[in-house]
């Protein structure tokens, strides 16, 4: 596994004046003879480069391993934590995140490791969020946005970070890391889903959410005005000053943009709304459903369907960690601007890295998808299944079918629309999702989860009377012409007339 001790101990800098080396350096490294800026780096030879403008690791912090090459040194972050060194970095900062900002701000006065530790960026960014809301104008980092929000007539701008030397911490060291690193070109360069223009539904339906496989669909939203308008500036003015929900709050577009523009952090704000096209009807009447996702079953609801669809917008960095989407259902995911790197496995491979539960209520995963991909990409090319992957730019859409695992990431700054429906083919599926047993904690984008179910087959049956015997019935059907193949029909093509080795 890769991580940030032993990753650093791979990459190769220069300095631009020629002076004595080290023997082991990270993206930030201070020694006492000679301090190394930020833009001294130069590409390594794994492949791992800092973004131009990735944020300097302020505060001097390095990675665990480089404390073994210092001869003499000790880590400064146990000598100021004092009793409480025993516990996990990790430990430590779900301690701190008790305090409010003022409090942390006095325990960062009693010693360099507390300072070091009270300084981490995401304690900032819960205060903010959690006090502030989505009433907050970013100014450059969360504790100068918290401060500004806070302390209007402090002026946030004169104020500088002090460099601790010898502060070892692998934890504190790639939050930096995974905020910091473009991604590697061998991470972009696999491209291979099954890519269609101009199909028919009825190609569409036999060849792919039939057989319940993805496919990336070329030319079937050239005709959308959202493509051609949906810029930061269009939906600034149109959107004035509605909220849209981004993470755990609320921002007006304006403000949103102006977060998006500035921040530089490992698991950016992800505006993510489902309920864009009532807040904005404007918005709704510039795009509209792709042929192929016309049928959508759970439309039978009305107002009480789940949500269903949603505005995504985020800078490069922001994503999605690996997911099944809600309720069995399938999707489709239409990118209007940037790019997004896709990666999809199918609902019997679960993802390296990736641990659900048994009942399927909970995924655990790595904290960032920047971390997944340093630690766990490689692992997927010793797979006997390797995943489906693809960059979905512009002007085209990907088809996610039910059930398959899925991780995104937008490579610049994105905006897309996606949506989840049900259609005859997974109206089963869906069903059977509904009535699980654990249906309280599984389902989700709906209050009333215990009675979905009965709500959605009833409305079917009124609406689509015999529907649902009739999908039974062939199901049941496929079923026991599969159990009826000989063993000549396994392994003979009947199409071609050539075995089919596989078995």
């Amino acid at each position: 596994m890769l991580t940030s001790t032993n990753l650093l101990s791979r990459i190769i800098k220069k300095k631009r004046h020629k002076k004595p080396k080290t023997k082991t350096r990270n993206k930030r490294q201070e020694t006492k003879e000679d301090p190394i800026e930020q833009d001294e780096l130069e590409e390594d030879t794994e492949g791992f480069n800092l973004k131009t403008s990735a944020p300097s690791n302020a505060y001097g912090v390095q990675p665990l391993g480089n404390l073994y090459f210092n001869r003499g040194s000790i880590n400064s972050r146990n000598t100021g934590l004092g009793n409480l060194q025993i516990l996990t970095d990790e430990l430590v900062l779900d301690i701190l995140g008790f305090l409010d900002g003022t409090q942390l701000g006095l325990l960062a006065t009693v010693s360099k490791s507390f300072y070091v530790f009270t300084n981490h960026e995401p304690l900032w960014r819960n205060l903010v969020l959690d006090k502030l809301n989505g009433e907050f104008l970013f100014n450059g980092s969360w504790k100068s946005t918290y401060i500004a929000g806070i302390y209007p007539l402090f002026d946030v701008n004169g104020c500088s970070s002090l460099k601790v030397r010898d502060f070892y911490s692998d934890y504190l060291f790639q939050s930096w890391l995974c905020a910091s690193l473009e991604m590697k070109p061998e991470w972009l360069e696999r491209d291979n889903i099954v890519r269609k223009k101009g199909i028919s539904v009825e190609e569409f339906v036999m060849n792919f959410e039939e057989p319940n496989k993805p496919v990336l669909l070329e030319g079937c939203i050239d005709n959308w005005d959202a493509l051609q308008k949906w810029d930061k500036d269009y939906l600034v003015s149109v959107c004035g000053d509605v909220k849209f929900a981004a993470g755990p709050v609320e921002m007006r577009l304006q403000e949103y943009f102006r977060y998006s523009d500035q921040v530089r952090e490992e698991r950016p704000l992800y505006l993510f709304d489902p309920k864009f096209a009532e807040k904005v009807p404007v918005l709704g009447s510039e795009y509209e459903v792709p042929l192929y996702f016309r049928e959508d079953l759970f439309s039978v609801l009305g107002n009480e369907r789940p949500d269903y669809r949603w505005v995504i917008i985020g800078p490069a960095g922001s994503g999605s960690s690996f997911h099944i989407d809600p309720n069995s259902t399938s999707a489709w995911n239409a990118v209007i601007k940037g790019s997004k790197k896709w990666i999809l496995f199918p609902p019997d491979v679960v993802p390296p890295g990736v641990y659900p539960s048994p009942d399927g209520a909970e995924v655990a995963c790595p904290v960032s998808i920047m971390e997944w991909f340093m630690n766990f990409y490689g692992a997927t090319r010793n797979l006997k299944r390797r995943p489906i992957e693809c960059i979905c730019k512009a002007g085209e859409v990907i088809f996610v079918p039910n059930g398959w695992w899925h991780l995104v990431i937008n490579l610049e700054e994105s905006i897309a629309i996606t949506q989840n429906y049900v259609s005859r083919r997974n109206l089963l599926n869906v069903l059977d999702f509904l009535k699980r047993p654990n249906a309280g904690e599984l389902v989700s984008g709906t209050r009333d989860r215990v009675n979905l179910h009965d709500k959605f087959e009833n409305a079917i049956e009124s609406t689509f009377p015999g529907t649902i015997d009739q999908l039974v019935q062939k199901a049941e059907e496929k079923k026991a012409q599969e159990k009826k193949l000989s063993f000549w029909d396994s392994v003979t093509d009947s199409h071609a007339g050539a075995f089919k080795f596989s078995f």
